[in-house]
């Protein structure tokens, strides 16, 4: 995988996310979590993901954050808007970082957003379905 990708987010939402998608994909070496501590604020966080991304080049990484609206991912805006450039997509999920890691190992483009979307799914109405399918 050529681009870094930080997961970033409230407590260890984002280090137990990274080490799940380990359990399916194996050792992820590009991926780096930072999670804002309970007691941290903004000012520290942003200290933090500023010496983080501090050796990458704008092009190297891209961001998940767990909740758009929330202090990493604000944080995390923030920066953006002192024209830095790299991408920043809210509502992190496990589906979205394989889909991320498959597109990087392929060499495709992936539609994160989308993917993301698309596997979220209520399993009730899918059960439905397949008892509806073997009944005909």
């Amino acid at each position: 995988m050529s681009k870094t990708l930080i997961l970033v987010s409230h407590g260890n939402f984002c280090h137990a996310l990274k080490q799940s998608t380990e359990m399916i994909m194996g050792p992820q070496n590009n991926i780096v979590t930072l999670g804002l501590e309970p007691e941290e604020g903004a000012a520290s966080f942003k200290e933090r993901f500023l010496k983080l991304i501090a050796p990458l080049v704008d092009s190297d990484f891209l961001v998940f954050a767990d909740l758009l609206g929330g202090t990493p991912c604000n944080v995390v805006s923030q920066v953006l808007l002192t024209g830095r450039h790299f991408e920043l997509y809210a509502g992190m999920n496990m589906p979205m970082v394989i889909s991320y890691l498959n597109a990087e190992l392929l060499g495709q483009k992936d539609d994160i957003q989308a993917f993301a979307r698309e596997n979220i799914q209520k399993v009730n109405d899918l059960l439905v379905a397949l008892d509806d399918d073997d009944e005909a």
